[in-house]
Parts: C-alpha cells; structure tokens; sequence
C-alpha cells in the first residue's frame, strides 16, 4: 500500500471509541497501560510466547459468551501486574459500565503483563489503584511513547542477562484509509531479542558486548547452546484496534495476523521465555475485510514497535537506542 493510499496517524486513540490513559512509577521504572472503549469492543486474542501472563484470555474465545469487552490493561510487574486489571473494573463499574448481570454489572477487562522485576525495584509493581488511575486519565489525546505506562521498566536484547540489554518502551501508530476505516496499535516491547527496523534491516537495540557494541544475536545463540535465561523474564504485549464490523471469531483472526508485525521487527520472536500477547479489538462503524485489516494491523504493529524503541530512554543504568546509536 503506497503512501498516497492512507494517511499516516499517530497513535491507536485514532481509532473512533478507543481512550488509553498511562501511570508509571519512574523510580520503580513499571507501570500500566489502559485502553478503554466505553461503548464497548469486539475483541480477540492471540497468545503466542511460551510464558504469558494474562487475565481473560479463554473468555475471547468465538465459542464464549461475552461478546464485548470495555477495557484492555497492560502492564509490568510480572504476574503482580495483573492486579491493576481490577482497578480498571472498579472505575468502570462506578461509571455502571460493563456485562449487565441484573443485578449490576461486570466490567469486562482482559489483561497481559510483561515482566520488569529485574530493573528498577522488585518489590513496586502496578496495583489496583494505579490500574484505576490509568482508566481515570484514559483520552484521546495523542499517545505517549517511550519510558511510559507498561513500557517503563521495558528492556529488549537479553539473552545474556540484563546487564547486557538496551531499552525498550512503549509505543503506537495508525492509519486511516479513505473510506474511514481506521487501524492502530500499541505495544510495549520487552523482548528477549533484537529490534530491527524491517525498513533498512538494521539492529537499533539488541544485545550488548563488554564494550557496549551491539552483538550478532544469531551468533551469540548458537554460542550459548541452552540459554540460562529465566522463563517468562521478557515478553512483548499488544493491542491492534480498528472501527471495523467484526465478530469475535474474525477480531481473533486480526489478532494472529497481527503477529506477523512483532515477526518484521523482533528476532527471535515467540520464544520460550517470552510471553507474547496480542489482543484484537474492533469498535465497530466501517465494514472491511478481514485480510484488509490484519494485514494493516501488523504494519501499524511494526511501526509501534520501532516507535517504542526509538522513543525509549536510558533508565536504570540500561541505555537506549537514542545512547548507542544515534545515526542508524
């Protein structure tokens, strides 16, 4: 799709009834992020890392009741982090948004973690109140990217442990097409590998040597044999939104897709020590096709992720693209 074929936005709060709101500790270096969608959105989901961290991910299955969720939160902290979902509920709920049980209702918010424990404090991670404070912030002003809300503590180039990594962040993109549909993305990248820009091939964050040199990684693996990392010590986590008409079968389908984006720019990807997690939502409005929006949503996904890397700054004694390599 050529330039002159949509026009480029700058952050997933394009999509039409899509607010994100962020907290982070900057001591600490954790925090959340919180997509909310008050009218409420179709959702999916893909899991494909081998150590997720996640909360509601079974009740997007097409075969499950709920059709609509009414808020997404990522955030650090390691499974701790799972519990500033229940802060978004409890913000939701006193607004009377949610699953209507009768008696009330149930704010339907699925979640992923990354894992941030190894840098800045171990023992500071998202909790109910800074989940509720996220959801109170949430807008549609234009998303901030870098050391902010789940990609505060966020490293990327790990496989020979985090004195050797880089900085990873937060990051969004989106595109509108001309007949309205609009397709964006928000990630926080916190990868056991490399981030390379699928634009020029180039490494912009990766695995450091002693001399501050980023390394082969491909060599650096095949060197190490069995990795000693620990499992579930990493992980990429998303969410591709559109305005498109869709069921929870399709938006799940969306959301392998979109996978391909975090393939173009992490190596390697889906590992057994990361934690992977794409969610699929569409808020509905504009009809479009399935393949139409899977295929944008992994290049608006490919973009979030350099977007978080070049946005990300030095924290924690772990330097940041922006350090190391200024001119690539």
């Amino acid at each position: 799709m050529t330039r002159e074929q949509h026009e480029a936005y700058g952050s997933i709060v394009d999509v039409p009834g899509v607010k994100v709101g962020q907290v982070q500790d900057a001591e600490a270096l954790t925090g959340c992020t919180v997509l909310v969608m008050e009218n409420g959105a179709v959702c999916g989901v893909d899991v494909r890392g081998s150590a997720p961290g996640t909360r509601e991910t079974d009740l997007l299955h097409p075969t499950c009741l709920i059709e609509r969720v009414h808020a997404i939160c990522l955030s650090g902290g390691s499974a701790y982090g799972l519990d500033a979902a229940s802060g978004v509920m409890r913000w939701l709920e006193e607004r009377n948004i949610g699953f209507d049980v009768g008696v009330g209702v149930v704010p339907i918010v699925p979640a992923a973690v990354l894992f941030d424990l190894s840098v800045g404090s171990a023992k500071v991670r998202p909790d109910q109140q800074m989940g509720y404070t996220a959801a109170q912030q949430a807008n549609t002003h234009p998303v901030k990217q870098g050391n902010v809300g789940a990609g505060t503590g966020a490293t990327v180039g790990k496989l020979a442990g985090v004195r050797h990594a880089m900085k990873g962040g937060l990051g969004s993109a989106s595109r509108r097409l001309p007949n309205g549909l609009v397709v964006g993305a928000i990630v926080a990248v916190n990868a056991v590998g490399e981030v390379r820009d699928p634009a020029t091939g180039k490494v912009l964050a990766g695995v450091r040597d002693e001399h501050g040199q980023i390394r082969d990684i491909r060599s650096l693996m095949i060197e190490q044999g069995t990795s000693s990392i620990l499992p579930g010590t990493n992980t990429t986590i998303a969410v591709v939104a559109s305005n498109a008409n869709f069921t929870k079968a399709q938006a799940n389908k969306v959301a392998q897709m979109a996978h391909n984006g975090l393939a173009r720019t992490i190596f390697p990807v889906h590992t057994m020590h990361d934690g992977d997690t794409i969610f699929a939502a569409a808020t509905g409005g504009v009809d479009a096709s399935v393949d139409l929006v899977g295929t944008l949503s992994a290049d608006v996904l490919a973009e979030a992720v350099v977007n978080a890397i070049i946005a990300a700054e030095t924290a924690g004694g772990i330097p940041a693209y922006r350090d190391l390599r200024p001119q690539a």
